[in-house]
Protein backbone atom coordinates (compact mmCIF):
# COMPACT_ATOMS: atom_id res chain seq x y z
CA UNK A 1 0.00 0.00 0.00
CA UNK A 2 1.51 3.46 -1.11
CA UNK A 3 -1.04 5.55 0.82
CA UNK A 4 -3.93 7.93 -0.44
CA UNK A 5 -2.64 10.85 -2.23
CA UNK A 6 -4.06 14.20 -2.27
CA UNK A 7 -5.44 15.69 -5.61
CA UNK A 8 -7.15 18.78 -6.74
CA UNK A 9 -10.96 18.85 -7.12
CA UNK A 10 -9.61 19.95 -10.44
CA UNK A 11 -7.35 17.23 -11.07
CA UNK A 12 -10.18 14.50 -9.94
CA UNK A 13 -12.38 16.10 -12.55
CA UNK A 14 -9.86 15.96 -15.16
CA UNK A 15 -9.63 12.35 -14.31
CA UNK A 16 -13.10 11.06 -14.32
CA UNK A 17 -13.08 13.17 -17.45
CA UNK A 18 -10.42 10.65 -19.49
CA UNK A 19 -10.65 7.94 -17.42
CA UNK A 20 -13.31 5.49 -18.13
CA UNK A 21 -12.25 3.39 -14.93
CA UNK A 22 -12.18 6.43 -12.67
CA UNK A 23 -15.23 6.79 -9.98
CA UNK A 24 -15.96 9.56 -7.46
CA UNK A 25 -17.35 8.16 -4.49
CA UNK A 26 -18.57 10.79 -2.18
CA UNK A 27 -18.30 9.67 1.32
CA UNK A 28 -20.54 12.44 2.76
CA UNK A 29 -23.56 11.74 4.94
CA UNK A 30 -27.44 11.34 3.30
CA UNK A 31 -27.96 15.12 5.70
CA UNK A 32 -25.11 16.25 3.59
CA UNK A 33 -26.15 15.02 -0.02
CA UNK A 34 -29.88 16.38 0.45
CA UNK A 35 -29.12 19.94 1.79
CA UNK A 36 -25.73 20.72 0.61
CA UNK A 37 -25.78 19.14 -2.95
CA UNK A 38 -23.76 16.48 -4.67
CA UNK A 39 -20.99 16.50 -7.23
CA UNK A 40 -22.76 17.05 -11.29
CA UNK A 41 -20.87 14.36 -13.35
CA UNK A 42 -23.48 14.40 -15.60
CA UNK A 43 -21.71 16.13 -18.07
CA UNK A 44 -19.09 13.61 -18.03
CA UNK A 45 -22.01 10.56 -18.65
CA UNK A 46 -20.85 9.58 -15.33
CA UNK A 47 -22.88 9.21 -11.93
CA UNK A 48 -21.37 9.87 -8.20
CA UNK A 49 -21.59 6.59 -6.27
CA UNK A 50 -22.64 7.81 -2.74
CA UNK A 51 -21.75 5.31 0.16
CA UNK A 52 -21.74 6.91 3.75
CA UNK A 53 -18.47 6.71 5.39
CA UNK A 54 -20.32 7.04 8.66
CA UNK A 55 -24.25 7.18 9.54
CA UNK A 56 -25.97 10.37 10.34
CA UNK A 57 -26.98 11.03 13.30
CA UNK A 58 -24.89 8.51 14.98
CA UNK A 59 -21.84 9.16 13.11
CA UNK A 60 -20.88 5.95 13.72
CA UNK A 61 -18.64 4.48 11.18
CA UNK A 62 -20.28 2.43 8.39
CA UNK A 63 -19.52 -1.10 8.87
CA UNK A 64 -20.13 -1.99 5.18
CA UNK A 65 -18.17 0.94 3.81
CA UNK A 66 -16.43 -1.48 1.72
CA UNK A 67 -19.29 -3.86 0.69
CA UNK A 68 -21.09 -1.46 -0.54
CA UNK A 69 -18.17 0.11 -2.90
CA UNK A 70 -17.83 -3.49 -4.61
CA UNK A 71 -22.00 -3.39 -4.51
CA UNK A 72 -21.37 0.06 -6.70
CA UNK A 73 -19.24 -1.67 -9.40
CA UNK A 74 -15.81 -0.50 -7.64
CA UNK A 75 -12.99 -3.19 -8.42
CA UNK A 76 -9.11 -3.40 -7.99
CA UNK A 77 -8.41 -1.84 -11.14
CA UNK A 78 -11.15 1.29 -10.48
CA UNK A 79 -9.35 4.72 -10.26
CA UNK A 80 -11.03 6.08 -7.10
CA UNK A 81 -12.02 9.59 -5.81
CA UNK A 82 -13.00 9.93 -2.31
CA UNK A 83 -14.79 13.41 -1.75
CA UNK A 84 -16.04 14.67 2.13
CA UNK A 85 -16.63 17.80 2.97
CA UNK A 86 -13.25 18.76 3.46
CA UNK A 87 -10.48 15.95 3.03
CA UNK A 88 -10.43 14.07 6.80
CA UNK A 89 -13.32 11.26 6.33
CA UNK A 90 -12.50 10.69 2.36
CA UNK A 91 -8.63 10.01 3.43
CA UNK A 92 -9.83 7.65 5.79
CA UNK A 93 -11.90 6.14 3.53
CA UNK A 94 -9.73 5.62 0.93
CA UNK A 95 -7.34 3.84 3.40
CA UNK A 96 -10.10 1.58 4.63
CA UNK A 97 -10.32 0.72 1.08
CA UNK A 98 -6.75 0.07 0.32
CA UNK A 99 -6.65 -1.95 2.84
CA UNK A 100 -9.37 -4.20 1.50
CA UNK A 101 -7.80 -4.66 -1.75
CA UNK A 102 -8.69 -1.63 -3.47
CA UNK A 103 -5.25 -0.18 -4.17
CA UNK A 104 -5.92 2.83 -6.34
CA UNK A 105 -7.51 5.48 -4.04
CA UNK A 106 -7.32 9.67 -4.59
CA UNK A 107 -8.39 12.01 -1.76
CA UNK A 108 -9.84 14.83 -3.14
CA UNK A 109 -8.59 17.56 -1.54
CA UNK A 110 -10.30 20.18 0.87
CA UNK A 111 -13.11 17.97 -0.17
CA UNK A 112 -16.98 19.43 -1.16
CA UNK A 113 -16.93 22.64 0.95
CA UNK A 114 -13.42 23.25 2.18
CA UNK A 115 -12.20 25.18 4.82
CA UNK A 116 -14.19 28.16 6.63
CA UNK A 117 -14.10 31.17 5.33
CA UNK A 118 -12.86 34.47 7.64
CA UNK A 119 -17.20 34.46 7.75
CA UNK A 120 -16.92 31.02 8.96
CA UNK A 121 -18.49 30.24 5.81
CA UNK A 122 -17.26 27.02 3.21
CA UNK A 123 -17.71 26.34 -0.01
CA UNK A 124 -15.72 29.88 -1.03
CA UNK A 125 -11.58 29.04 -0.22
CA UNK A 126 -11.01 25.83 -1.45
CA UNK A 127 -12.60 22.19 -2.62
CA UNK A 128 -15.01 21.26 -5.24
CA UNK A 129 -17.79 23.99 -5.32
CA UNK A 130 -14.94 27.17 -4.49
CA UNK A 131 -13.16 25.49 -7.92
CA UNK A 132 -15.91 25.87 -10.20
CA UNK A 133 -16.99 22.49 -10.46
CA UNK A 134 -20.83 21.18 -11.64
CA UNK A 135 -22.81 20.44 -8.49
CA UNK A 136 -26.42 20.09 -7.71
CA UNK A 137 -29.25 20.36 -4.89
CA UNK A 138 -30.13 16.63 -4.74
Amino acid sequence: MTGVPDVSPTEAWTALETDPNAVLVDVRTDAEWNFVGVPDLSPLGKQVVTIPWQMFPSMQLNANFVEHLRKAGVTADSQVYYLCRSGARSLAAGQAAQMAGLPHAYNVADGFEGPVDGEGHRGHVAGWKASELPWRQR
